[in-house]
């Protein structure tokens, strides 16, 4: 996830403080990445430095109350990159780590390890989440609220909801791929001819062989 562009693409909207951009992701996402405070101002003082937004004084609030910090402003660099961002495709030539993948992976090499009873459980585990995104789901769509922001969280249940299906056909794959190894080996083991021993070959003679006599009687 990069936070930096998103946080380019809110303030192209407008200037923002930090802890309104913080507000701002995580009400387009459904708060699916919470975003730590933290971060965000972390985040916010490498793109100043490297050009893309520039900061302004707040003004000094009317009822003599608490400022809430610098206001932060996209320049012209950080449109560009914004731009960029939403014009190129998210790359998949490295993907991600994923936990689940190399867990399995380990499973089936490491002695000792209940490969199907780690399946089964994760398996359980991704149906929970999928039938609490299907939940939140159908709880959106009946609620009333600014429609851009709806939609963007849609989506992103949307995203969640594939990947969770996806994850539990891939479970399905991983069980039937380790039945039919296990299988194929027990098959192997069967066929496998056994080598004859030492004792049960027959014993080799050892009188020479005398020459066949001709029909007068020589040899």
């Amino acid at each position: 996830m990069s936070v930096k562009q998103a946080l380019l693409a809110l303030l192209e909207q407008e200037p923002m403080y930090g802890y309104q951009l913080r507000t701002e992701f995580e009400q387009r996402t459904g708060s699916t990445w919470p975003l730590n405070v933290g971060q965000v101002y972390t985040t916010l003082t490498r793109l100043e430095r490297d050009g893309l937004v520039e900061t302004a004084a707040a003004d000094e609030p009317a009822d003599g109350g608490a400022t809430h910090g610098a206001i932060y402003r996209i320049t012209a660099a950080g449109r560009e990159e914004v731009a960029a961002w939403f014009t190129t495709p998210v790359a998949r030539t490295q993907p991600p780590r994923d936990e689940l993948a190399i867990k399995l992976a380990l499973a089936v090499t490491v002695p000792g390890v209940d490969v199907g009873q780690v399946i089964q459980q994760q398996r359980g585990a991704t149906m929970t989440a999928l039938q609490d995104y299907t939940r939140l789901k159908r709880r959106g769509a009946g609620a009333a609220g600014d429609g851009r922001h709806e939609l963007a969280w849609s989506l992103v249940l949307d995203s969640l909801i594939f990947a969770a299906e996806a994850e539990i056909r891939w479970l399905d794959h991983c069980e039937a791929r380790l039945r039919r190894a296990a299988a194929e080996r027990r098959a192997a083991a069967t066929a496998a001819p056994s080598a004859p021993s030492a004792s049960s070959a027959p014993p080799a003679s050892s009188a020479p062989t005398e020459p066949a006599e001709t029909r007068d009687g020589t040899r």
